[in-house]
Order: structure tokens, then C-alpha cells, then sequence
């Protein structure tokens, strides 16, 4: 597949003839992180030109929007491979632009797969200044090494100028290498965090099954079926159902039209009006009008699941993946926990139902203790106030006073 002018991947010289700094987010939660980090930058840098490999929130923060990644990231073996080809041209365009137009800095945001690589290509190709070349390498939001792959701390040692990481516990895994790295908080624990989520007594279930088409499919029905299972003998239940775009919308409406209290049924079978489940788009360039109320949530391990901890919304964390990815996962995992607030608080602040544990009744006496036990309710708002001040921000600054920090040496 050709990157070159006319193909669908060429990417458009930046507006104004120069760039400064190009960031590169390809997931939903780095298009809202990046976002932050960018529009707090340019306040301080008016005139710096920003260019980005990103998503609508991005764009709304004043980037010039290059590409939207949001709509292509994928997961799982099977979903990546189908892919591979795309994300090898795309690394292929981004570098040669990036030697066109030599930017002062590439800030890569979370997406480790493909940023990592970009990352390497950069530094093969010479442009990057760890290799001689015009442009810093700079990363915001760590791989998680500390969970898996405790290795490619080097690897990123190699490759890169400088290391923002949101968890405090970060900087002393890179101890044993010269990477300078820097605690700049979590952004959901900034001033201006405005949470899409909030706990209320009265309020409705969540059912938060991620943002990729794949993953959704494997985790919604469990979902469901643990809240039909909660709601049996309740009329008054309703549940609400975050997601980040239209394509995971219609893999919602797809996955509800063929499910009945027993299971999925036949795809032949006529779709059924569900009017205690109400699906709702979140995020976007604006983000929501007003926090969504919920008094209890199951939820997929991804972003979301910390958006609600920290709102004290007591819950439980599930996940079905591909039965070999979760193998290999096993195997590559060294942790206790897939949640990152129990990952954070050493305990299950989200008791988690994994693979063949998320059964139907499982995950309903979840939600019924959720609601109905007071002292699971205490627990968890005590929980999520030691989460906020794990994750405050430091007195150092924020990502992007530490953007601009790296952008001034």
C-alpha cells in the first residue's frame, strides 16, 4: 500500500508551513489525555503550532488534526493482524513526514503498540535526536511495564528523550535505566478533571464494556445478562451504557437486538425494544453536558473502570477476552490485579469476574450488594478518596508544564 500523495494514509503538511511539536495518540483515552495536556500548552505557548495523529478532542484543543487514529485502534491477536498491514504503512507515512516537516518534538500519548514502534523507526531512520537527528522523542503516559514485559523499559531508554508517567509508583521502575522520568499526576485527578461519572444512591446501574468493537462483543452480553439476572423481580432497574463512538454504538444496538434472558438469540430473530437500557454516547470534542448518575457499575478493566472508582461508585471489574490472548495474557502478566485501582490500593476495591467467572449470578450479586449493603458503600467512597490523593498531581506541575519544559532544552 502506497503512503505517498493520493494514497487515503498520506498525511497533509502541517498549516502555516512549520510545526513545533506533532502528537501522536491513537485511542480514545489518549485523544481526551493529549487533549488536556495540549490545550494547557498552548495557553502558556500561543503561537506554538501543534499537529496530531489523534481524535476530535485533540482537534478541538487546537492541534491540526493530521489523521483520526480513534476510529482504527485495535486489540487482540485476531483484530491486529487484520490491521498489520495498515499500521506498517501508517508508521512508514508518519516517518517520512516527520523527516519532511522535522517537528522540535514527537509527543507520543499511551498506544504503546504502535507508538513504540514509530518510536524505533524514528531513531532507525536517524531523526531522531537520540540518533543525531532534529527531533526529541518525548512519551506521556508509560506502558505499563511494571504489569508485563518489564524489558522494553530499555527499549524506551534507547529511543526516547523523556518520560511523563501517572502513577506515582512509575519513575522507580526505570530506576536501572538513563531515562528521565516524571511523575506529573493522573488527569483524572487534575483541577480541571471533569468527571463523565458521578455516584448517586437513586441513580441507574452502569454497563461499561469498553471502546473496541472486539472486546465489546465478547464483554456486553455478560453484562447484560448479570444485570437481567439483578434486575429479575426489580421493575424499577434501568441500566445505562457509556460509549465513545458511533461504531461501538452499533455493536451495542447489535449485541441487544439478539439478546433474551437465556443468552444471545439466533441473528434471524426480530430485534426486541429495551426500555430499561438506555445507550448513551460519551466523550466527543465537547464531552458530556453533566456527569452520568449511577449507583452501582459493571464494567470492562479499561479507563473507564478508574473514572468510576474515583467517583466512588462501587461496582465490579469483568473481563472475557479471546481464550488464547487471555492465555498469553496469563503468561505475560505478573500482577494481582487486571483493575488499576485494586492495582493501586494493594485490595479489591472492584472485586473482579474474569473469563468463566462472570456468570449471570455472579455479576448480579455484585450489583445487589452494591446497592443494597450501606457498608459496601462506605468502603468503596473511603477507597476512592485514598485514589485521589494517590494520584494527585505534584508540585512540579503537570504534563504539560513538563511538555514545555522538554520542548525548552
Amino acid at each position: 500500500m502506497s503512503t505517498r500523495s493520493g494514497s487515503q494514509l498520506f498525511l497533509p503538511p502541517p498549516s502555516g508551513g512549520r510545526v513545533d511539536l506533532l502528537v501522536v495518540a491513537g485511542e480514545h483515552s489518549g485523544d481526551e489525555h493529549a487533549a488536556r495536556m495540549v490545550r494547557e500548552l498552548r495557553a502558556k505557548q500561543s503561537g506554538l503550532a501543534v499537529a496530531a495523529l489523534g481524535g476530535p478532542r485533540l482537534a478541538a484543543a487546537g492541534a491540526q488534526l493530521l489523521r483520526d487514529l480513534t476510529a482504527t485502534s485495535a486489540i487482540g491477536p485476531g483484530e491486529v493482524l487484520r490491521k498489520v498491514f495498515f499500521f506498517r504503512a501508517l508508521i512508514a507515512e508518519v516517518v517520512r513526514w516527520v523527516g519532511e516537516h522535522r517537528p522540535r518534538a514527537v509527543c507520543f500519548v499511551d498506544s504503546s503498540g504502535l507508538n513504540l514502534r514509530i518510536a524505533a523507526a524514528l531513531c532507525a531512520r536517524g531523526l531522531a535526536a537520540r540518533t543525531g537527528g532534529p527531533t526529541k522523542l518525548l512519551y506521556y503516559i508509560s506502558p505499563q511495564v511494571w504489569a508485563s514485559r518489564a524489558e522494553r523499559r530499555f527499549g524506551l531508554a534507547r529511543h526516547l528523550d523523556g518520560l511523563a508517567v501517572i502513577f506515582p509508583v512509575e519513575p522507580a521502575v526505570y530506576a536501572d535505566t538513563a531515562l528521565p522520568v516524571e511523575f506529573v499526576g493522573h488527569p483524572f485527578a487534575a483541577a480541571d478533571y471533569a468527571p463523565p461519572v458521578r455516584f448517586a444512591e437513586d441513580g441507574p446501574v452502569l454497563l461499561l464494556p469498553g471502546s473496541r468493537a472486539g472486546a465489546v462483543r465478547r464483554i456486553f452480553p455478560a453484562l447484560l445478562a448479570g444485570f437481567e439476572e439483578f434486575a429479575h423481580g426489580r421493575a424499577d432497574a434501568r441500566a445505562v451504557v457509556l460509549f465513545p463512538s458511533d461504531e461501538i454504538r452499533a455493536v451495542l444496538e447489535d449485541v441487544l437486538s439478539r439478546f433474551s434472558r437465556s443468552g444471545l438469540q439466533n441473528s434471524g430473530s426480530p430485534p426486541r425494544e429495551r426500555r430499561d437500557i438506555e445507550l448513551r454516547k460519551t466523550g466527543g470534542a465537547s464531552g458530556p453536558a453533566l456527569p452520568q448518575a449511577a449507583s452501582a457499575v459493571l464494567t470492562s478493566s479499561g479507563t473507564m473502570s478508574l473514572h468510576c472508582a474515583l467517583a466512588g461508585i462501587p461496582g465490579a471489574v469483568t473481563y472475557r477476552a479471546d481464550p488464547l490472548f487471555y492465555l498469553l495474557g496469563r503468561m505475560l502478566v505478573k500482577v494481582k490485579f487486571i483493575g488499576i485501582a485494586n492495582l493501586l490500593l494493594g485490595e479489591a476495591m472492584y472485586p473482579e469476574l474474569i473469563q468463566g467467572a462472570a456468570t449471570p449470578a455472579a455479576l448480579a450479586a455484585e450489583l445487589s450488594a452494591c446497592v443494597g449493603e450501606p457498608t459496601r458503600r462506605t468502603r468503596t467512597a473511603e477507597q476512592a478518596a485514598r485514589l485521589r490523593a494517590l494520584l494527585a498531581q505534584p508540585a512540579k506541575g503537570t504534563a504539560a508544564d513538563w511538555l514545555a519544559r522538554e520542548l525548552a532544552k
